[in-house]
């Protein structure tokens, strides 16, 4: 039976917490609604290489490459994918079943459906439940506020030549909403849990974020982004102006000057 998901669990060096990741698929109990794809990146970690050997073992498809860095990874892995929709998955995050079943039955449902996406829980380095915006895409151009795992059509994927392959220093995913929202792609908020994130302290996230500026350069200055900056100053401003509006000296110097202005009036 063709799997309905395809979950890319792209692995480097993650050995200490692929098992839980991939116990967090398996225990859905409908297994003919998925398959799983892990590409180990170039691992050099002992541990995740004998643990990658014993998988393979136990029947898991592992697609061994290179290092060739995340994007090149979920691009690979994904060229595989024998589902019609594509979740991507980090080797140290884990999959609420929830996720899996309702984001078919989207799918199924509402054809005009192209990604969805949802809350997520932190864990271990902290306990908090994070709520995502709705979709806006002036927001997006700002802000990279949905996370990489979101499920999505593999058609979209195609559609625009997957993940950049040159973003090696993160934001892979922002990247890729962006310019699946230009062609668009119509996004969909789940407004529940759908996966766990683990906050570590030493994670590539932490590293993405040091090199902001020169990714966010990158970035806007693709063609195929030329919009995104023009959308990201006339919301910004459009934004201050508002918040102007609405702050505390604004409104007393309008009760201040409310009288000159009747007077202006009756004159």
């Amino acid at each position: 039976m063709t799997p309905k998901i395809s979950i890319i669990i792209p692995c480097y060096n993650m050995g200490a917490y692929l098992q839980e990741t991939l116990d967090s698929v398996t225990s859905y109990p409908n297994p003919d609604d998925y398959e799983i794809i892990i590409v180990n990146d170039g691992s050099t970690d002992q541990y995740t290489i004998e643990l990658l050997k014993n998988l393979e073992e136990q029947g898991f498809f592992v697609l061994n490459q290179v290092n060739m860095g995340l994007s090149k990874a979920r691009n690979n892995g994904i060229k595989l994918a024998k589902g019609e929709y594509i979740l991507p998955l980090d080797a140290d995050n884990k999959i609420r079943h929830n996720y899996i079943s309702k984001s078919i039955k989207l799918f199924h449902n509402e054809p005009s459906i192209d990604i969805v996406y949802g809350n997520h829980y932190r864990f271990e380095e902290e306990d908090r439940i994070m709520i995502t915006k709705d979709f806006y895409f002036p927001i997006l151009c700002c802000e990279n506020f949905i996370d990489a795992c979101a499920v999505y059509r593999k058609s979209i994927w195609e559609k625009v030549n997957g993940y950049d392959e040159h973003m090696l220093m993160g934001f892979e995913d922002w990247e890729f909403w962006l310019r699946v929202a230009l062609q668009g792609a119509r996004f969909h908020h789940l407004n529940e849990v759908t996966f766990d994130y683990r906050v570590r302290k030493k994670s590539m996230i932490t590293e993405t974020y040091h090199n902001y500026d020169i990714i966010l350069n990158y970035m806007m200055n693709k063609k195929e982004l030329s919009i995104v900056k023009q959308v990201k100053e006339s919301y910004l401003e459009a934004n201050n102006a508002k918040h102007l509006r609405n702050s505390m000296e604004y409104r007393i110097g309008k009760l201040l000057f409310k009288p000159f202005r009747l007077l202006q009036t009756n004159k």
